[in-house]
C-alpha cells in the first residue's frame, strides 16, 4: 500500500544517512585491511577468496530475513527498522575493536564471520529506511546521499590506513605471523564510528508509523507462536520471490558479473602491487589503501551530480556507462608501474562506485510494494552476495590453475567481467 510522504529537506536526508559512514567505514577496512592482515596472518594468496566467504554467506542468510523481519516490525520507541541496525552496529563495533588483537588466522577469519553478520544486519534495514522515509520524487537523491556516505566512510578508513602508516609504519620491523600496531588505530577509529554515526541518525530521524492495515497485521503476527513466528521471515522471502518484478531478475544478471569482479578487484589488490611494483605486505597494502582512497574521494564528489544526470538520461545509461569506465581502469591498472599514475584510473572507477551503490537501488525502490520493502531490499542484497559467495569458492582454482597465479590476470579478468556487466545493464527496462 503506497502512502503520502512529506518532502523533507536536503538536511534531514543527510541526517538520516549519516549512518551510512560508520557502516561503510567498517566496509572500507574489510576491503583494504582485512586481507592483509590474513596475509600478515600467514595466509596464501589463493586461499584469500576462500577466507572472504563470510561476507557472502552472512550476507545471503542475514540480509533477507532481517528485512522481512524489519517489515512487520513497530515498537512506538525505537520504530520500524532502527532496532536491527542500532544492534548490528553494537556487535560490528564490538568486533573491529578486537580484530588487530588476533593472535592468529583463525581467530581474525571467526571475528570476520561476526563483523560481517553485524553490518548486513545494520546495512539491509537503512536500504528500506530510506525507501519508507522519502516521496518517489526523492529516492534518487536519497540513495545518492547513502553513495557519497559510502565513499566517505571508505575514504576515512583508507585515509586512516595510509596516515597512520605513515606515522608510525616505519617506527616498527614486520614480523611473520604478527600484525603492525600501526593498524591498529584505524579498527579502533571503526568501532567508534560503526556505534555513534548510527545513534545520530537513529536520534535525528522519526521513522513513518505503519498505517491501520499494517498495525493490526503487526498484532496479529505477535499473537503467533514462537516457532510460526520463527518461519514467517522464510515464508516471506519465499513469496516476495515468487512475485519478484522481472526487473530484479534482470538485475541480477547485471550483479552476478559485477559483484565478481569487484571481490577479484579487493581481494587482489595487494597481490597485484606486489607484483608490479616489488613491494611488501605492508607498501602493497598501502598502496591499495590510496587506490581506494582516491575512487572513494572521486564517489563522493560525484554521487549527488549523478542525479541530475540519471533525471535526465535514465538510470540504466549512465549505470552502464559507468560499468564500461570501471571495466577500463581495471584494464589499464595492472600496466601502471608508477605508484602515482596508477591512481588516474581510479578516477573511473569511482564515478562506477557511485553509481553502484545508488541507481540501482533507485530504480527497484520504484516498483516494490511499500508493505514488502525490506524483504525485497534484503533479496537485492543477495544478489550482491550470491556472485560473492560463488566468487569465493570458484575463483581460488581459477587463480591457481587457469590464471597461472598472477594477480595481473586476476584484474584483467575482473575487467572482462566488469564489460559484461556494462552490456547487461543497458537492457534493463526501467520504470519511468
Amino acid at each position: 500500500m503506497n502512502i503520502s510522504k512529506p518532502r523533507l529537506s536536503f538536511w534531514q536526508i543527510l541526517n538520516m544517512n549519516v549512518g551510512f559512514l560508520g557502516i561503510q567505514y567498517s566496509f572500507g577496512l574489510q576491503q583494504t585491511a582485512i586481507n592483509p592482515i590474513f596475509l600478515f596472518l600467514d595466509a596464501k594468496e589463493e586461499m584469500l577468496p576462500l577466507l572472504n566467504i563470510a561476507g557472502p554467506v552472512t550476507g545471503l542468510i542475514v540480509q533477507p530475513i532481517i528485512g522481512a523481519m524489519s517489515d512487520k516490525t513497530w515498537s512506538n520507541r525505537w520504530g520500524r527498522r532502527k532496532p536491527y541496525f542500532l544492534i548490528g552496529a553494537l556487535l560490528g563495533s564490538i568486533c573491529l575493536f578486537m580484530f588487530p588483537y588476533s593472535p592468529y588466522l583463525w581467530f581474525a577469519v571467526g571475528l570476520l564471520w561476526i563483523l560481517d553478520v553485524g553490518n548486513n544486519m545494520a546495512m539491509e534495514p537503512y536500504r528500506a529506511f530510506v525507501g519508507d522515509k522519502l516521496p518517489e520524487k526523492q529516492l534518487s537523491l536519497g540513495y545518492q546521499m547513502q553513495s557519497l556516505f559510502v565513499g566517505a566512510g571508505i575514504l576515512l578508513a583508507n585515509g586512516s590506513i595510509v596516515l597512520f602508516q605513515y606515522l608510525f609504519g616505519n617506527d616498527t620491523v614486520e614480523q611473520t605471523g604478527s600484525i603492525p600496531q600501526w593498524l591498529y588505530y584505524s579498527f579502533f577509529i571503526g568501532a567508534f564510528l560503526s556505534l555513534v554515526t548510527i545513534l545520530w541518525s537513529v536520534l535525528k530521524t522519526p521513522e513513518i508509523p505503519p498505517t491501520e492495515e499494517e498495525m493490526n497485521e503487526i498484532n496479529q503476527i505477535k499473537r503467533f507462536s514462537f516457532i510460526k513466528r520463527l518461519k514467517l521471515p522464510f515464508v516471506e522471502i519465499f513469496e516476495a520471490v515468487k512475485t519478484m518484478p522481472k526487473f530484479m531478475w534482470k538485475i541480477g544478471g547485471v550483479y552476478l558479473f559485477q559483484w565478481y569482479a569487484l571481490f577479484i578487484y579487493w581481494q587482489f589488490t595487494t597481490p597485484l602491487f606486489m607484483k608490479t611494483m616489488g613491494y611488501n605486505i605492508s607498501e602493497a597494502g598501502s598502496q591499495a589503501a590510496k587506490m581506494s582512497l582516491t575512487y572513494n574521494t572521486v564517489t563522493m564528489l560525484v554521487a549527488l551530480a549523478l542525479v541530475p544526470l540519471t533525471l535526465r538520461f535514465g538510470g540504466k545509461k549512465i549505470y552502464s556507462l559507468s560499468l564500461i569506465g570501471t571495466a577500463l581502469a581495471l584494464f589499464i591498472i595492472p600496466y601502471i608501474t608508477d605508484p602515482y599514475l596508477v591512481l588516474l584510473p581510479m578516477v573511473l572507477f569511482g564515478i562506477g562506485w557511485a553509481a553502484m551503490m545508488g541507481i540501482p537501488y533507485t530504480m527497484v525502490s520504484k516498483i516494490v510494494p511499500q508493505e514488502r520493502r525490506g524483504v525485497y531490499m534484503g533479496i537485492l542484497n543477495m544478489m550482491i552476495v550470491i556472485p560473492m559467495f560463488i566468487q569465493t569458492l570458484t575463483f581460488g582454482p581459477i587463480y591457481k590453475y587457469l590464471l597461472n597465479e598472477n594477480a595481473i590476470n586476476a584484474m584483467l579478468f575482473a575487467g572482462a567481467f566488469f564489460g559484461i556487466a556494462a552490456i547487461l545493464a543497458i537492457r534493463l527496462k526501467e520504470k519511468n
